[in-house]
């Protein structure tokens, strides 16, 4: 019987004393300190904690985390499907239906251990093999959630009514990796995710402070941007709180496509098993403080205790496809985005530092 007790960990705080669990993200506009995870496909956990008070992260303890054996991974697309599917995606672009969609596999593997597996033991090893501005932890396994991210990418923070988005666009093992395909696409999507904060936020009030910065983090760089907008009055009195927010801007637009209504479409065709967790947003809010913050679920890991053939790790991995997209270099993209985290979890990579916040 896997009983863990429930806990969260975020931004150097431990959240303990599980208080309630709901869908509603009206909730996050009440009181409170709640962890969330909102799944790809659209199920939501809040969790409010009544105890949540500042912890590092875990110290590596040897043993701890039994992972997969390094070979035991298996991908819901294999090559050919893959690189196939980035063929497909491309047709749709010369058909004008897209100009860009994200296509996404997820890997699988057998827990060796599954009554000992805990995330929080995962996460230790993360922080030391692969540190990440928006790393963390929840685990409810009374609600199905076992989650251990160490996301580079932020999907929304909030500051009182202050809304701010720093999406993903472009992936190499250095800069000079990074294509003129790599800034389109980006460009692609900070106008996606200017037009999905312009739904919910006062008019006139989304900026864009910074555009395809080069960020380097362990193994590879990203372009990032940032946009900002400014959510209009009280929830109380008639303006935007997390539920219209959520409404306006879910799935993030880094991890669909643009249209986002159309690539959603092509995703669910092409993509053969749910994302859940990955590509979904994962994070803290404090209700009391008017805070929060929401990282894209990339970089994810998640338990799957109901899996077929026994509880299983589970890890997406994916990348932004457009008409200059090359079917096998997206191919390497994704495999150089998983092969950092998987030998992590397998125990078989060495530490060699990262980007911490």
């Amino acid at each position: 019987m896997h009983d863990l007790p429930p806990m969260a960990r975020f931004g150097g705080l431990l959240a303990t004393d599980l208080r309630d669990v709901t869908s509603d993200p009206a909730a996050l506009d009440s009181t409170g300190w709640w962890a969330v995870v909102a799944d790809f496909e659209g199920r939501l956990v809040c969790a409010r904690f009544g105890d949540v008070r500042p912890d590092p992260a875990p110290a590596v303890a040897p043993g701890r985390w039994r992972g997969p054996a390094p070979d035991a991974w298996t991908s819901s697309l294999d090559r050919a499907a893959y690189t196939a599917g980035v063929r497909r995606i491309r047709e749709h672009i010369a058909a004008g239906e897209v100009y860009q969609a994200n296509l996404c596999r997820v890997m699988s593997a057998p827990l060796p251990d599954p009554g000992a597996a805990d995330v929080d033991a995962l996460t230790a090893l993360l922080a030391h093999g692969n540190p990440a501005p928006y790393a963390g932890t929840v685990r409810l396994p009374a609600h199905g959630v076992e989650v251990a991210t160490a996301s580079p990418e932020l999907y929304l923070r909030r500051t009182g009514r202050t809304v701010t988005s720093g999406p993903i666009k472009g992936t190499g093992r250095t800069a000079e990796d990074l294509l003129e395909k790599d800034h389109a696409e980006n460009v692609m999507i900070v106008d996606l995710v200017r037009n999905d904060l312009g739904r919910v936020c006062a008019t006139g009030s989304v900026t864009v402070p910074e555009l395809c910065a080069i960020e380097a983090h362990p193994g590879l760089v990203h372009l990032v941007s940032t946009v900002r907008g400014e959510l209009p009055a009280d929830p109380r009195g008639g303006g935007a709180g997390w539920t219209e927010l959520l409404g306006a801007t879910f799935p993030p637009g880094s991890v669909t496509g643009a249209p986002k209504a159309s690539a959603l479409r092509i995703i669910e065709a092409l993509e053969t098993v749910p994302r859940g967790p990955y590509c979904g947003g994962i994070g803290w809010v404090d209700a009391d403080r008017g805070t929060g913050e929401l990282a894209v679920g990339i970089r994810t890991f998640w338990i799957d205790r109901q899996a077929t053939g026994g509880p299983a790790l589970r890890f997406g991995t994916g990348a932004g496809i457009t008409w200059g997209s090359d079917p096998e270099r997206e191919w390497a993209e994704t495999e150089l985005k998983a092969a950092r985290l998987l030998a992590i979890a397998s125990g078989t990579h060495q530490p060699l530092g990262g980007t911490p916040r």
